[in-house]
């Protein structure tokens, strides 16, 4: 193998071709001339621009930075190794094993793609959004007009300023919040058991710790726990108040919180639930955007 073949560009698009469609949740057409994914379809997935991608692949782009490097990463449903791999030829620090992780495992991302019509998003262990699909832009209002580095469900259960950008399109109402804001505060110290060094988790606390007096008087408190379900009121614009049940399903040592909202089945709420995810549109998206 050349150089030229082992390049960052060259190893993109060999993971592009790789991939086929349909495991990465697109749809088959008989038309396509490639059994990999078109450049257009990863830079979609992994929230860049076609251009950029394009740049990347004749090696005129070579110093990604570590938020578009993890991005592809995630769309490219990359093991560790070739995750570390790609850090390494763009030049980039490889993610601390013991820092909390941004990176979704090709199996997760499998599971992932087979919900299918189903509002579902990933968490960080810090709570940083990291992914989320159609139906949940379509149920709770797409995530992509806020910064990436404030798409986090700590930050918007404990608000440090009155105008914080709120992870929800329209509002959510949550059946009983003061045991919301239990759950998230007691997994987050339960997060720092994990990651005790991770510079991202420690500053989301001390930021809390200043701006949000609430998070303060339960943190004081020391309780470790986990944040495994709850139940909210989306009130959705077009198809009015949706009851909807949300479970948190962790993936082992990576800490990752896969979120999905669903509704009792045969409910007037499931039938409002399906006609949000039909009439409400959205894209995938993730930390990239």
């Amino acid at each position: 193998m050349s150089n030229d073949d082992a390049s960052l560009g060259s190893t993109i698009r060999a993971w592009r071709d790789r991939l086929r469609p349909v495991a990465a949740g697109l749809p088959a057409r008989r038309s396509r001339r490639a059994a990999g994914l078109r450049r257009e379809e990863l830079a979609d997935l992994a929230g860049i621009s076609v251009d950029y991608l394009t740049r990347m692949e004749q090696g005129r782009s070579t110093s990604p930075s570590e938020q578009v490097v993890a991005s592809l990463a995630r769309a490219l449903q990359l093991n560790v190794a070739e995750r570390d791999h790609l850090y390494r030829l763009a030049g980039l620090a490889v993610p601390a094993h013991n820092a909390i992780s941004d990176h979704i495992p090709p199996g997760v991302q499998r599971v992932l793609t087979g919900l299918g019509h189903t509002a579902a998003a990933v968490f960080a262990a810090d709570w940083q959004l990291l992914w989320w699909n159609r139906g949940w832009a379509a149920l709770v209002g797409d995530p992509t007009p806020i910064p990436p580095g404030q798409r986090n469900f700590a930050r918007d259960t404990f608000p440090v300023r009155p105008d914080a950008s709120r992870l929800r399109g329209w509002p959510v109402a949550t059946s009983d919040t003061a045991a919301t804001e239990v759950a998230v505060a007691s997994d987050l110290r339960r997060a720092t058991g994990r990651f005790p060094a991770d510079p991202r988790l420690a500053a989301l606390i001390a930021d809390l710790l200043r701006g949000n007096r609430r998070f303060a008087e339960l943190w004081a408190q020391g309780a470790v726990g986990t944040h495994r379900e709850d139940s909210k009121t989306i009130h959705h614009p077009s198809v009015g108040p949706v009851d909807v049940t949300c479970d948190v399903l962790t993936d082992g040592d990576l800490e990752l919180k896969i979120v999905v909202l669903s509704a009792a089945p045969s409910s007037e709420d499931e039938t409002r639930l399906q006609l949000a995810l039909v009439t409400g549109g959205g894209q995938v998206q993730d930390v990239a955007r």
